[in-house]
């Protein structure tokens, strides 16, 4: 199975929406598998109709540990405490006590207890699930809950559900979340293919060269997508003049186009609910097929 990520570096590109239309084109021709990987924000089922209770699958998940404390065995000696680098532990009437949003799981209070009055404990930190599309492909998604780390995890174990619904598909598309966290790093790594979608803005293109070096952390072939690209011409060739001095392909050039906005508030990717786009994004797929060998 072949995998390909399409990331930003920054919200509000229109990143999800260019997935969802990708997605629709592979699967003319091609078994394919969506992974949408923004698990703080996870909305590309959405363009396809799908809310959770529509899901065939939406189940607890535990991938982080939190802490308990035995009082009776605590001896109030703050080592836990001192110990703590992300200050989840304070003392409260000489006994430590935690903030439970503040705490990472990382056990080093365990290790350091002398009279061994903390463990760690599985929590679920988050649910996930798959959806069956009206285009008859797989959608595996997560939340991750509020107040709850653990996202970089959330995140391997929606690819791997990708791959157990859909073991015999010949292409994975990953939806990664917007910026450069540790979700982002999760979605990109393992894969053989990144695109980068951006806007024609500062904010755009910085956020851009951001995400790239992420992309070439971890040596992915990769490519652009200029979305909105008739908004603002004179970043637009920035991007196109930065693209062809660093020998990255930009396999799409997407217009401003308020239709965009109607196929989301009806929950119908663009290249259906204007047909017009459909040999845009036919054209980046073959471009795609051809780049990755599929």
């Amino acid at each position: 199975m072949k995998s390909i990520v399409i990331l930003s570096g920054k919200g509000g590109v229109g990143k999800s929406s260019i997935v969802a239309s990708l997605a629709v084109a592979f699967s003319d021709e091609r078994k394919i598998v969506c992974a949408d990987c923004d698990v703080d924000a996870s909305n590309l089922s959405l363009l396809f109709s799908l809310t959770t209770d529509k899901y065939l699958e939406w189940k607890p998940l535990s991938t982080n540990q939190s802490v308990i404390i035995d009082e009776e065995r605590c001896i109030g000696c703050g080592k836990c405490i001192d110990a703590c680098y992300f200050n989840a532990l304070s003392f409260v009437e000489n006994k430590p006590k935690l903030n439970k949003f503040g705490c990472e799981g990382c056990g080093v209070c365990e290790l350091v207890c002398p009279v061994q009055a903390i463990k760690l404990t599985d929590i679920e930190n988050a649910f996930i699930g798959y959806a069956k599309t009206n285009k008859k492909f797989f959608i595996a998604s997560a939340q991750l809950l509020p107040g709850n780390s653990g996202s970089g995890k959330v995140v391997s174990e929606v690819k791997k559900k990708a791959k157990e619904i859909e073991p015999n598909a010949d292409l994975m598309i990953i939806d990664a979340a917007a910026g450069i966290g540790c979700p982002v790093i999760a979605s990109v790594t393992g894969n053989d293919y990144a695109i980068l979608v951006t806007e024609p803005t500062p904010s755009g293109y910085e956020d851009m060269l951001r995400a790239l070096e992420i992309v070439n952390h971890f040596k992915i072939k990769k490519s652009i997508i200029i979305n909105k690209f008739d908004l603002n011409k004179e970043y637009s060739k920035k991007i196109e003049y930065f693209a062809e001095k660093n020998k990255i392909d930009i396999i799409a050039k997407i217009p401003f186009d308020k239709a965009f906005v109607k196929a989301m508030t009806e929950m119908i990717p663009i290249i259906e609910y204007d047909k017009k786009y459909k040999n845009l994004f036919e054209d980046a797929k073959d471009k795609i097929i051809e780049k990755i060998g599929l």
